[in-house]
């Protein structure tokens, strides 16, 4: 609304400088007109407001706990027999400290045990800042069981940097060791730039997890060579990695022998437009890869938009996602 109201103050300045400059005599009486220019701007610029102000509000009442299953056949040509046509689940960016009703939050997940995955992936940040934010939403996360597993990784809210800074406290270092517990009692696989051999009737692909690697200000704690140790001979490699720049920055450049990479951290900023061909939001200016499924050679990388919210307790356009992912060689 503000450029209407300073595009009407400035109109109403330079009528008055003009009418310094002039004497005006004898002029004739104009019928009155039907809306004043003021009150005009006023009243376009109201409705300017109205416009986003009335989005956002729904995204609040509406968005925020839209949980959405979007359904991925993945193709990955090394992959063994026994896993054809198996199914994958992942959740990413819960955000615990921000959900404001947990009826709702339960809600999505019953929606993923729905789906009964074979087995489930969660991709970083579990909490906005401190541990105990997931205190009251713990006993529902574990709820979330696979019969192949459930494997998670952290993501930069995790670290408890944006709390205690950059230095490691001993606050910090106890905040950071309370996560990784509370992983374990939830029943999650936390991957710590380690790998899991995954294993189906004698068939073997593997699970890797790196901490938390982003371009730009972004820490990176993640340790690839470490991830990568002692999985030469598995053909199918899946990387559980929090930040999709890690992709572009390293994955592409030194690690081919990675078949495919999930992510989420963008949350397609909780706004913006999918559409079945087409999506846009302001974070593509971000991040080039920002939602869903990206190919490049022989390698791909897919990116959930988030469980949860950060910021806006809410979501306009690009809704909290479910992902459910089939497994297929062809």
């Amino acid at each position: 609304m503000l450029p209407f109201l300073i595009l009407d103050d400035l109109r109403r300045l330079l009528i008055k400088i003009f009418r310094k400059k002039q004497v005006i005599k004898d002029q004739p009486v104009r019928e009155a007109e039907p809306i004043s220019r003021s009150e005009f701007l006023v009243k376009a610029g109201l409705v300017a407001a109205a416009v986003p102000l009335t989005s956002l509000s729904w995204g609040i009442i509406s968005g925020a706990y839209d949980y959405q299953i979007r359904r991925v056949n993945l193709i990955l040509p090394n992959l063994p027999k026994a896993f054809d046509g198996i199914t994958m689940g992942q959740i990413s960016d819960i955000h615990s400290g921000s959900f404001y009703n947990k009826t709702a939050v339960k809600g999505g997940v019953d929606m993923l045990l729905a789906e009964k995955p074979d087995f489930v992936f969660f991709t970083g940040d579990l909490v906005n800042n401190l541990t105990n934010e997931v205190r009251e939403y713990q006993d529902i996360f574990a709820k979330v069981k696979a019969p192949l597993g459930v494997y998670s990784t952290l993501g930069n809210h995790d670290y408890g940097d944006y709390y205690f800074g950059k230095d490691s406290s001993p606050a910090k270092i106890k905040n950071l060791q309370d996560i990784i517990d509370v992983h374990k009692v939830m029943g999650y696989d936390l991957l710590m730039n380690q790998n899991r051999r995954l294993k189906v009737d004698g068939e073997e692909i593997g699970i890797l997890g790196i901490e938390n690697w982003g371009m730009g200000r972004f820490p990176k704690y993640g340790k690839m060579e470490l991830a990568v140790q002692n999985t030469d001979d598995l053909p199918v490699k899946l990387l559980l990695s929090h930040d999709p720049s890690h992709w572009r920055g390293e994955v592409l450049q030194k690690y081919p022998q990675i078949d495919a990479m999930f992510s989420g951290h963008t949350h397609g900023m909780q706004f913006g437009v999918r559409l079945k061909e087409n999506q846009w939001s302001p974070v593509q200016y971000i991040y080039k890869e920002w939602a869903g499924l990206y190919r490049e050679q022989k390698q791909q990388l897919y990116v959930n938009v988030g469980y949860g919210f950060l910021g806006y307790p809410g979501r306009v356009g690009v809704l909290p996602e479910i992902t459910i992912f089939t497994l297929k060689s062809t």
